[in-house]
């Protein structure tokens, strides 16, 4: 029997305590329920004063920053959960967490589905996009900067992770916050991208949080981290 028949028949007998693959999960919302072009302010203009200052905060980072500053915005260039880990300790790893991962892949998901149609509407131009002097030394996107998706992301998994683990939510929320500024330390968004990327993060986890479809995963994720980590 093929893996792709196996696969097939136990699709079809109804079985349904395998998680879901990160490629398969589901939003919780999308831009449909919670549209943050309603609800955020535009952009400043590329010849502003304000995006002005930014490029130059910008340009600063790229001949100040350390190796170490680089390799960690580098690092943050993924959008999981599992950058936390220097936060949350060695058990905390994907192989150990099964439920954990699914739900959380439901969460990075839930970012792109709300923030994308947003970028799309505003366009604002990335760093590197206005000025060729901008090096950026993580990966490159065309994609719209405002809000910043890695900033909404690193928040809203921040919020909820934190509130799983409240021993631990100080450590979370400024590994949190990190997250999205080595977006500008990376040379690949201004401040305020990120700035509007926390108050988007903070909106969703709001929203999600009174979803009875999140309430029940979340529980299940959450039992299965504070047993693995002997909480």
């Amino acid at each position: 029997m093929t893996k792709l028949l196996a696969l097939a028949l136990i699709a079809g007998l109804g079985f349904s305590t395998l998680p879901a693959a990160a490629d398969e999960a589901k939003p919780f919302i999308t831009a449909a329920d919670l549209d943050l072009v309603r609800i955020l302010p535009p952009p400043p203009a590329n010849d502003s004063a304000k995006t002005k200052a930014e490029l130059g905060e910008v340009l600063t980072l790229q001949v100040t920053r350390t190796p170490e500053m680089e390799a960690r915005a580098k690092a943050d260039a993924e959008e999981n959960v599992w950058r936390f880990a220097d936060v949350m300790g060695p058990k905390f790893a994907s192989e150990n967490l099964p439920k954990f991962s699914a739900f959380f892949a439901r969460v990075v998901e839930t970012e792109g589905a709300v923030v994308d149609p947003a970028k799309s509407v505003w366009k604002r131009p990335r760093p590197h996009q206005l000025s060729d002097l901008v090096h950026p030394a993580v990966p490159m996107s065309k994609s719209g900067g405002w809000p910043s998706g890695h900033a909404t992301v690193g928040t809203l998994m921040g919020i909820v992770l934190s509130d799983m683990v409240p021993e631990k939510r100080a450590e979370i929320m400024a590994r949190a916050w990190e997250f999205g500024d080595n977006r500008v330390i990376g040379g690949i968004h201004f401040r305020s991208d990120v700035e509007m990327g926390r108050i988007a993060g903070s909106l969703i986890a709001a929203n999600i949080m009174t979803r009875d479809d999140f309430k029940a995963e979340y529980e299940v994720a959450r039992t299965e981290l504070r047993s693995d980590l002997g909480m």
